[in-house]
């Protein structure tokens, strides 16, 4: 499994991040829904992640035709990071 690069600013929560690939140069911003809002930017892909009671957002920043399976290992790849392994990706908001 690739590696991504995670940046956190110093005012957002662990679970708030932007995860890089660097290859790709693809974004995709996460968003932990019970501490941070969360609105739909038109012309993104977004996925979201349920797992116990905790819920995440993500949407691509700059989507220009990736691939989804890229996108998708990038949210796993983030909630091993996080140590949420019972995490369960939906397309759809759940």
């Amino acid at each position: 499994m690739p590696n991504y690069l995670i940046s956190i600013s110093k005012n957002e929560a662990l679970k708030d991040g932007t995860i890089h690939d660097p290859n790709s140069k693809l974004k995709v911003k996460a968003f932990d829904l019970l501490k941070s809002r969360f609105t739909p930017s038109k012309g993104e892909v977004r996925f979201f992640v349920t797992s116990g009671r905790q819920t995440l957002a993500f949407e691509t920043k700059g989507y220009k035709k990736h691939r989804q399976l890229l996108i998708l290992q990038m949210i796993s790849w983030y909630c091993i990071y996080l140590g949420l392994m019972e995490a369960q990706i939906h397309p759809n908001w759940p």
